[in-house]
Formats: C-alpha cells, sequence, structure tokens
C-alpha cells in the first residue's frame, strides 16, 4: 500500500524515508551532545534517534505490538522472540532501555566506550529500521 501523507496523525506526518532522515539527524545531535560530555541530551537522543527510525519502519510494516512511543518500540523490540526480531537488534535495545540517564540519584561513571556502545545500538536500530522500509520499497517496484 503508498504511504498517505496525514499531517494530522503521529505517525504519517512523514514518510519513512523523511523518519530515517529526521533519524540521522537526531543521531548528529546525540553524537555531538556526547561530544560536549552531555550524557543526558546523547542518550535521549540516541533513544529518540531509533524510536525514529523505526517509526518509518512501522509504517511500512505496521505493527501495534510496538506502541506509539519510541521508548515503546524498544521495549516491544526488547521483548521480540528471535523469529521476529534479530538477537543484534533486542541487544541494542537492550542498551538503549538500560543505560541509566545521567542526573538522577545514582550516579553513572561514563567513559567514551560506554557512550560509543550507546551510539553503536542506535545506529544498529536504524540500519534495521532502514533494511525493512529498503526492502518494502524494492518490493513495491
Amino acid at each position: 500500500m503508498p504511504f498517505v501523507r496525514d499531517e494530522a496523525h503521529w505517525l504519517n506526518k512523514l514518510s519513512p524515508e523523511e523518519w530515517l532522515r529526521a533519524a540521522m539527524g537526531e543521531l548528529r545531535r546525540a553524537e555531538e551532545a556526547y561530544g560536549r560530555k552531555n550524557g543526558r541530551a546523547g542518550l535521549a537522543g540516541a533513544r529518540r534517534a531509533a524510536g525514529m527510525a523505526l517509526n518509518g519502519a512501522l509504517i511500512v510494516e505496521p505493527n501495534e505490538a510496538w506502541g506509539r512511543s519510541y521508548m515503546d518500540h524498544l521495549l516491544a523490540l526488547k521483548a521480540a522472540g528471535p523469529e521476529t526480531v534479530p538477537p543484534r537488534v533486542r541487544e541494542a535495545c537492550a542498551i538503549l532501555l538500560e543505560t541509566p540517564l545521567p542526573g538522577g540519584e545514582l550516579v553513572a561513571l561514563r567513559t567514551a566506550g560506554a557512550d560509543e556502545k550507546v551510539l553503536e545500538a542506535a545506529r544498529d536500530l536504524i540500519a534495521h529500521a532502514y533494511a525493512i522500509v529498503t526492502r518494502s520499497s524494492d518490493g513495491a517496484n
């Protein structure tokens, strides 16, 4: 089914490709935030980037179990079985969900390696969403 834009609908206000581009922009902002040693903005941006990309995938492969928010998407994919979601995708979701947001009651010691692990998880999820969107586009031609 071809994409139909609907500015009033949370998901269909952007096309799958536009969601992927938005995700890449959000990922760049997350990388910049980590570069400025702002772990809170970096983690939030990495989570948003993954969620935006998954919105694009959700348009071409609707799945109500994914929910509406980017955190809902991550939780659903983390819990999905291996027959549905590749292990690396589930692992990436776990990293993004389980990394503590800096600034809470607990002090989380951060390293450049830990920051890169979060960014790599977001990149893996963006790649997964890209594969879904591309596969759908290839099948339409």
